[in-house]
């Protein structure tokens, strides 16, 4: 399961991302955000990642920064807490989900990027 995931595209994970929020009232602005202020992407990075079509372990292996404070985000997410899971890879996955799920949920942008 985790090599198939690992596997996914960015480029198809990232509409799906949107599409959830935009049914929720929220936009890719605040999807792209939270993916930024996890993995240190800009917006061109970003944007080529989605054009290039790399993979999740790609797309995180090349991540510029990956924010020291996604430590932070707890909670569940697919059935598991994602301060408990063991692959950093996952984990990584996962906490994108988890702050995509929190945008799609109408959480304020202030609370779903956390600081110390």
């Amino acid at each position: 399961m985790s090599d198939r995931l690992f596997g996914m595209s960015f480029a198809k994970i990232h509409p799906l991302y949107v599409a959830k929020a935009e049914r929720k009232g929220r936009s890719e602005e605040d999807v792209d955000t939270v993916i930024r202020w996890l993995t240190g992407y800009d917006d061109a990075g970003l944007r080529d990642a989605i054009d290039d079509g790399r993979d999740l372990r790609a797309f995180f292996a090349e991540a510029p920064a990956m924010n020291p404070d996604a430590a932070l985000i707890t909670g569940m997410i697919c059935g598991v807490r994602v301060e408990e899971i063991q692959d950093p890879l996952m984990q990584r996955i996962r906490y994108m989900d988890k702050l995509v799920d929190e945008v799609a949920r109408g959480k304020r942008m202030e609370s779903i990027l956390r600081s110390a």
